[in-house]
């Protein structure tokens, strides 16, 4: 399995929720997905309302021949401040998650190191107005290694049916 046959196996499980957008990304990402959702809650009838929230994810992937240290720390930046740039904080911001999925044929041992330990986090009025999490995942096609930070633990289900099926591919 290729690079490109490996974004689109991750692509194809975020288009059930997601919004694509693989025209025309913000470089150098090669796609983003963006998920938003509202939520109303009503005692009765509309206007007896308790409670509404918006929480949102914008989702970076990027891709490369060999990730290393300064890359990755890069593609962390510009999805960070990109994902901060586009919050909206607000009475009814619950939260907006930024994601960086990364697909490398090879990643380097300090790279994974900076994947693992990576941690972003901010709250707006000490959570009142929202909160931003941050999500890094990267998956190593020449081995099969997924690199996650804490946050990014529950993405590894999907690295890891990518993973089974470029076994598959390489077991033909």
């Amino acid at each position: 399995m290729n690079r490109q046959e490996a974004l689109e196996a991750v692509l194809s499980s975020y288009r059930k929720y997601y919004d694509i957008n693989r025209e025309n990304p913000l470089p150098p990402f090669a796609a983003e997905a963006v998920f938003s959702v509202h939520d109303e809650n009503y005692f009765l009838i509309r206007s007896a309302k308790i409670s509404e929230s918006e929480s949102s994810e914008y989702a970076f992937f990027a891709e490369a021949d060999c990730m290393d240290e300064p890359q990755v720390r890069e593609l962390d930046r510009i999805a960070w401040e990109e994902g901060l740039r586009r919050t909206k904080p607000g009475p009814n911001h619950r939260n907006t998650d930024i994601t960086l999925v990364i697909l490398a044929d090879q990643i380097t041992e300090e790279a994974a190191g900076l994947i693992r330990k990576n941690r972003h986090y901010k709250s707006y009025y000490m959570g009142l107005r929202g909160w931003n999490n941050y999500k890094l995942i990267a998956y190593e096609l020449s081995t099969g290694k997924i690199f996650a930070n804490r946050q990014a633990e529950p993405l590894k289900k999907v690295m890891a049916n990518i993973k089974k099926q470029n076994e598959k591919e390489n077991s033909k």
